[in-house]
């Protein structure tokens, strides 16, 4: 049932009605003037994503130049990996500011601050499109383009592989530190050559990664076999049998403490990627906000200029 006008309302409801003092025109304006062009945003990111292409291939071409195939003048590792890291903080802050810039010059708004916020969104999708495509790399060209973009933050990576490498030197039998004690006791005669050397390697080896508390008793079993296997004394066969089982030892912890000055490694220049990584975008964000800024457009006026009357008086 309809209220009748004069119907009071109640006591409890006190909420005045929505009021403004802006005509609805200018409501209007200023919706337009402070609403999001996406185009402009989406054509920002991708100029943004293109110089960033184009800077990161110039990078990887400078550095690959360095590389000497000799080893005459080519860059430590450290080095290698600290150019590559400040040459992405730079070219991410370049390509930030072209495509804020565009942002905010496309949006075709008068009002600076939200041009500079068009160029933040510009660089906020361009940073989303390549953390997707350097985290899933979807088909071939996803791929490339992501390898491309990314291109400072594998040669990163190939800093991180050299780093280790030359943190941790490849041992004789480093894979296998029982690889080279095998060979040596193989290298003896005996009257049955293959079975008694089978024999002796397995008992050697026995001798040296098996129980702690049984390793005597190992190694007089792999001395007996290493005699037989090689017909020499059983004191010269326990002294071989001793100097293996040292050898064994010392390839064991040497492997232990390369490996881990290798992950030491790996982890410090792993560490200081991340922290270049997240100055770039923080510096790269900057950068398009106030490219973004400084793009606002000048509003385009029409002014009618009112004619000039003059009024003759007659007398």
């Amino acid at each position: 049932m309809a209220l009748a006008p004069d119907t009071t309302r109640p006591a409890y409801d006190r909420d005045l009605p929505t009021t403004s003092l802006a005509t609805p025109a200018e409501d209007m304006r200023t919706m337009a003037l402070h609403s999001v062009s996406w185009g402009a945003v989406i054509a920002g990111a991708v100029i943004a994503l293109v110089a960033q292409v184009i800077l990161n291939m110039v990078g990887l071409g400078i550095g690959l130049s360095t590389v000497d195939p000799a080893g005459n003048g080519t860059p430590t590792a450290g080095s290698l990996s600290s150019g590559a890291g400040i040459w992405f903080v730079i070219s991410g802050i370049l390509a930030a500011t072209a495509g804020g810039w565009l942002a905010g010059r496309l949006s075709g708004k008068p009002a600076n601050t939200t041009t500079a916020y068009h160029g933040l969104l510009a660089w906020a999708v361009s940073t989303l499109v390549v953390v997707y495509l350097l985290s899933s790399a979807v088909g071939g060209a996803s791929s490339a383009v992501s390898s491309t973009v990314g291109g400072a933050g594998n040669l990163i990576g190939g800093s991180v592989k050299t780093a280790a490498q030359a943190a941790a030197p490849s041992l004789p039998g480093m894979d296998n530190p029982f690889s080279n004690i095998e060979s040596k006791v193989r290298n003896g005669t005996g009257n049955d050559p293959e079975a008694l050397k089978n024999a002796a390697v397995s008992a050697m080896r026995a001798a040296v990664t098996g129980d702690a508390t049984q390793q005597k008793d190992a190694q007089e079993k792999a001395a007996q076999a290493l005699a037989k296997a090689q017909n020499i004394p059983v004191e010269q066969a326990r002294t071989q049998v001793a100097d293996y089982t040292k050898q064994f030892n010392d390839t064991v912890a040497q492997t232990k403490e390369q490996a881990k000055q290798a992950a030491d490694t790996a982890a410090r220049v792993g560490s200081q990627g991340a922290l270049y990584g997240a100055l770039a975008l923080v510096l790269g964000a900057l950068a398009a906000f106030f490219a973004g800024r400084g793009a606002a457009v000048d509003p385009v006026l029409t002014r009618t200029a009112v004619a000039a009357t003059t009024t003759q008086r007659r007398v």
